[in-house]
């Protein structure tokens, strides 16, 4: 759902800007868009950073990639999703998602670290007021977090697209950010007696539960048994 194919004349990787580019490890830093959009496209909540009256805010919010182009959905009542709509020529954006792979437990403390991999996008966010393209947003949110499940749900009617807003923000400005590997220690601790190494981290799903409200004869779908 999520990705797009890449003609042979679209570039694989995001230009590095001043923004882009870490001012601490910058070794870690990567541009490639298929390893970009593998981080955004295996993650469910991103961080959206944008200023307020002069002050910055930080909002957890869903979001989905389509191909180039990220969707951000909430309330019309939300004030970053308003601003979109309302300023000229848009909304000046940082947005972020991180996994977090392992925990690396050192000998020493101030080499503890963690295992990640982010992706930080800065770019202007705009409203989405094109009705087919909103609709289409909101497919692809509600597929982002399980496949398959857009067309196996009723679609919003004109109350609830009324009641929802969707910002969209190109894929432009963007870097991926990630620590692999083990402990790094100095020689000098190597021999201390305390247990080092890394505590991976991974997501698993439970067996679904199902709504004790559920029409009679409703199975479990294979889209969501295959999770």
């Amino acid at each position: 759902m999520q990705g797009t194919t890449r003609t042979p004349s679209q570039p694989a990787a995001y230009s590095p800007t001043d923004r882009t580019v870490p001012t601490r490890s910058a070794d870690r830093a990567r541009y490639d868009k298929d390893l970009v959009h593998a981080i955004l496209d295996e993650a469910y909540v991103c961080h959206l950073g944008f200023v307020r009256d002069g002050a910055p805010v930080v909002l957890p919010t869903l979001y989905a990639r389509v191909g180039e182009r990220l969707y951000v959905h909430g309330s019309t009542g939300s004030r970053p999703l308003r601003a979109a709509g309302q300023a000229d020529p848009g909304l000046p954006v940082c947005l972020t998602v991180t996994h977090v792979d392992g925990l690396v437990l050192a000998r020493s403390a101030f080499h503890h670290s963690i295992n990640y991999r982010s992706v930080v996008v800065h770019g202007v966010a705009h409203d989405v007021t094109d009705p087919e393209e909103k609709r289409q947003a909101l497919d692809a949110l509600v597929d982002h977090v399980v496949p398959g499940r857009a067309a196996d749900s009723r679609p919003a009617n004109k109350k609830e697209l009324a009641a929802t807003a969707v910002i969209r923000l190109d894929l432009d400005e963007v870097s991926a950010k990630l620590r692999t590997g083990g402990v790094n220690d100095e020689p000098e601790d190597l021999s201390l007696p305390h247990w080092a190494g890394i505590v991976p981290l991974r997501k698993g799903y439970d067996t679904p539960v199902a709504d004790p409200g559920l029409a009679p004869g409703t199975d479990l779908p294979d889209y969501l048994a295959a999770l």
